[in-house]
């Protein structure tokens, strides 16, 4: 009854003011350790078995997701197969049904081959054809075939090229740096691409465990950044969280966001330009890619007379911060599961 109650007030609440068990991966989950719930590439590690073979195919949008190396050689696979599926089928005819004029190709199979490939693209050098009534009907349905499947690729390639998508690149690591008078969790940004992004929007939240009645259980707090968002977004950014009284992280070591099974999910939310279309970038970062006592070098070509430039080789690269702030940090460490 009193979890009961207790899940009725946490539901009732703010998320941007106080924690919350669930941010759509489920109360069950999210109470239990494992490994992290974004990968740095902003994919969810999970999985989901029991659907049936076919059930949760997409075939359309895994061709519009996939990797445009995957795609190609898939479309290169189709054609091939398909030229050899016909040729086959054009050899199976003989000499009788297919004839070459020039008998450069040598061999009924080749012969098949080559003319599967030029009825398919529409090519019609003349110099091979068919012969009889079952041979043309063949010639047909390929030439409907291909008509299909040129239309069908031609729009996938469209689509993939006109879909808008972010590639924005999160910076290897994350740091715990002095800020102020304070320290603060940073990482940094970039536009991936050469396209402009604007109203660029942070949403940053911290997962971690926590004792509740003597429960160990898993909450989400939403981190207060230094700016939530970015009108233009031309070179870089560096998302800043104060670390305050009022933060989840205040005076939090390494080692209690390893034992609290820490991790920093990051959601990037702008507008591209060219389509005016919301596109969206996730990650995370994890204790082992955060660093105590370091801060980001400049990432500025400090060139005076010349454009404004920035050298994205040095986005991850950090430095010492004083020694006097690790110090401080370990001195004042207290637990975050308290």
């Amino acid at each position: 009854m009193a979890e009961k109650v207790l899940e009725r007030e946490i539901s009732g609440t703010d998320f941007g003011r106080s924690g919350d068990r669930d941010l759509g991966f489920g109360s069950v989950v999210t109470e239990q350790a494992g490994p992290r719930f974004l990968n740095r590439d902003g994919s969810f590690n999970v999985q989901r078995d029991g659907f049936g073979l076919f059930s949760s195919l997409n075939l359309y949008h895994t061709l519009l997701s996939m990797r445009w190396s995957k795609f190609l050689g898939l479309i290169l696979l189709l054609y091939f197969l398909s030229n050899v599926v016909f040729g086959s089928l054009y050899a199976s005819f003989g000499v009788a049904g297919l004839v070459d004029t020039t008998g450069s190709a040598g061999n009924i199979f080749l012969t098949g081959f080559f003319f599967s490939v030029q009825t398919f693209a529409t090519i019609g050098y003349g110099t091979i054809h068919p012969i009889g009534i079952v041979p043309n009907l063949l010639v047909t349905v390929e030439s409907y075939y291909s008509l299909l499947a040129n239309a069908l690729i031609t729009g996938l390639v469209f689509a993939r090229f006109a879909r808008p998508t972010a590639r924005i690149v999160f910076s290897d690591i994350a740091v715990i740096a002095p800020y102020h008078d304070i320290t603060a969790f940073m990482f940094r940004i970039v536009n991936g691409r050469s396209n402009q992004l604007i109203e660029v929007k942070a949403q940053v939240t911290l997962a971690r465990f926590v004792n509740e009645n003597g429960k160990r259980v898993r909450k989400f707090d939403a981190l207060t950044l230094e700016r939530r968002s970015v009108t233009f977004f031309p070179l870089t950014w560096t998302v800043v969280h104060p670390i305050d009284e009022g933060s989840p992280l205040w005076n939090c070591s390494e080692e209690d966001l390893r034992d609290a099974d820490a991790e920093i999910l990051i959601l990037l939310t702008a507008t591209d330009e060219t389509f005016a279309s919301i596109v969206h970038q996730r990650s995370s970062y994890k204790p082992d890619e955060i660093r105590f006592g370091y801060k980001f070098v400049s990432i500025y070509n400090n060139k005076s007379g010349e454009r404004i430039s920035i050298d994205v080789r040095r986005l991850s690269k950090v430095e010492a911060a004083p020694i006097d702030f690790a110090e401080a940090l370990t001195d004042s460490a207290v637990s975050v599961n308290t």
